[in-house]
């Protein structure tokens, strides 16, 4: 009876979403899991608003993201997202539209300043209190393009790094978050929220940051588009850091078009990022799209990893498929063995890095109870947040007496030994771009080096979880890796929307 009871539950659910966006929009099937292309065009067909999409999707949320599957992605609504979508609507009945994103729903991950009523907290209990002053540079950038900030998304908390065996996608003040396609399975961090949100249907677009890993991993166990751009095309000024020797804020999307919209949105020089000085301007990174924009190209993968800690590659099933996809689509390729740089120091550098610059970021935040990283471990001490939950790595970056000049110094060398590693790779085989599955170590490879990548989904595995393959190449290649990734997408067809099963 309890089983009947629940389906009969999730029929109503489901009913009532269908529902709610009103007489603005007839036909709701799959509105949820629209394009930004295929929602743009019912926007100029007048069969959808700003106003009734936003309202569609924030049923959506509170149905199984507050309730039933409980996927607990989003922190926090906008309240002000209707006030919002409600002017964008009046200005495209006035003539007005400011280019693709204009009335779209995009979510933000919680480490990005806005300038309203939401917080910014990095999933810390610590940082609640006065909203930013100012919005982050990114944030600016989607609302001057017309994006309407929908919320803030759950995150593992301080980007995974208060204690590392926490669990992925838990944080202080958001809780525990769920996979969508299997409750039970894991999300991995630290934009778990931004991606499970994203493939829930909770919206189109989502902000993600990655200091290594958190866009790339998360996008693949939740099966979206995850791109993680080249050190300094996009801002990070009024993002939380973990340290901009190698933080970035990247995308998450359901397709490679809408990663590329947001792109074109996104590109941009920060007077207040020096990395963003020399970022290639006025790109439009639709243009390469084309279903055979793998013909005639050059893919390395790797086979083996040499050097330190290395090893031998069994490639899955799903990698073997992605593969072959690859070659019927006119792609030469170039098995590799790659060569892994030593890494010792390396996490004692990044970490050095938050903690010189975390203490600068809280004094731009007038009004939160923490001004020092001392004072952030204070009050975790009192306010755990859960049960047995630790911040060994927090107390371990405070104790650490390595300065921002040395950190400086053995981080540059090692972003340069793996620039080289991989320009070595590209060079000696003459190879357009490098691709691989989900092995951690070419996720590891494009972000020590600052490089461009991009996670997309290859299938689903005998647990019915999303698998994926990864594209990367040199600074700057973001066009034509969002080509390679869109032929790849387009001829593969493997993104499947989720279940929502239990374990």
């Amino acid at each position: 009876m309890k089983g009947i009871f629940k389906n009969r539950m999730t029929v109503l659910a489901q009913t009532l979403l269908l529902s709610v966006a009103g007489s603005a929009y007839a036909d709701n099937s799959a509105l949820e899991y629209a394009s930004v292309n295929e929602l743009t065009a019912r926007m100029e067909r007048h069969e959808l608003t700003s106003v009734a999409l936003v309202k569609y999707l924030q049923a959506r949320i509170e149905t199984l993201d507050k309730q039933g599957p409980a996927i607990n992605a989003i922190m926090e609504l906008n309240p002000q997202a209707i006030e919002i979508a409600t002017a964008l609507d009046k200005e495209r009945a006035d003539g007005k539209v400011r280019g693709p994103l204009h009335g779209i729903p995009v979510l933000l991950k919680d480490n990005v300043d806005t300038a309203d009523r939401m917080q910014t907290s990095a999933g810390s209990l610590a940082m609640v209190g006065q909203p930013a002053a100012s919005d982050a540079f990114v944030v600016k950038q989607l609302r001057d393009a017309g994006a309407v900030i929908l919320g803030k998304t759950n995150m593992s908390e301080w980007a995974y790094v208060r204690e590392m065996g926490l669990p992925h996608g838990w944080s202080g003040r958001g809780g525990q978050g769920k996979n969508p396609h299997v409750l039970g399975a894991e999300m991995c961090g630290s934009s778990s929220g931004s991606a499970a949100g994203v493939a829930a249907g909770f919206a189109p677009l989502a902000i993600a940051t990655e200091t290594n890993g958190s866009i790339t991993c998360p996008a693949s166990a939740n099966g979206v588009v995850g791109v993680k751009p080249t050190l300094g095309l996009f801002s990070r000024s009024g993002i939380i850091p973990i340290t901009r020797l190698q933080d970035t804020p990247g995308t998450m999307t359901r397709t490679v078009r809408d990663a590329a919209l947001m792109f074109n949105a996104l590109q941009g020089i920060d007077a207040s990022d020096a990395a963003t000085g020399d970022t290639p301007v006025g790109i439009d990174y639709t243009a390469l799209l084309a279903t055979d924009a793998l013909n005639g190209k050059r893919i390395g993968y790797p086979i083996e990893y040499t050097g330190p800690n290395g090893t031998v590659l069994h490639p899955d099933v799903q990698f073997q498929k992605a593969l072959t996809t690859l070659q019927e689509q006119g792609a030469t390729l170039v098995p590799l063995k790659v060569r892994l740089p030593d890494i010792d120091g390396y996490f004692n550098a990044l970490m050095a890095g938050m903690k010189h610059e975390l203490p600068e970021y809280l004094a731009s935040r007038p009004g939160l109870p923490i001004k020092t990283l001392q004072a952030l471990i204070d009050f975790n001490d009192l306010n755990p947040g859960a049960e047995g939950y630790g911040q060994q790595m927090l107390k371990e970056i405070n104790e650490l007496d390595m300065t921002r000049a040395q950190a400086t110094e053995l981080f540059t060398a090692f972003m340069a030994d793996f620039k080289g590693a991989i320009d070595e790779q590209l060079t000696e085989h003459n190879l357009d771009a490098l691709v691989a599955d989900a092995d951690g170590y070419s996720q590891f490879f494009a972000a020590t080096a600052g490089y461009p990548a991009i996670t997309l989904p290859s299938g689903m595995n005998d647990e019915n979880l999303p698998t994926s393959v990864f594209f990367y190449g040199p600074r700057w290649s973001e066009p034509k890796l969002l080509a390679l990734a869109y032929s790849y997408e387009q001829a593969s067809l493997a993104r499947q929307n989720p279940a929502f099963k239990q374990q």
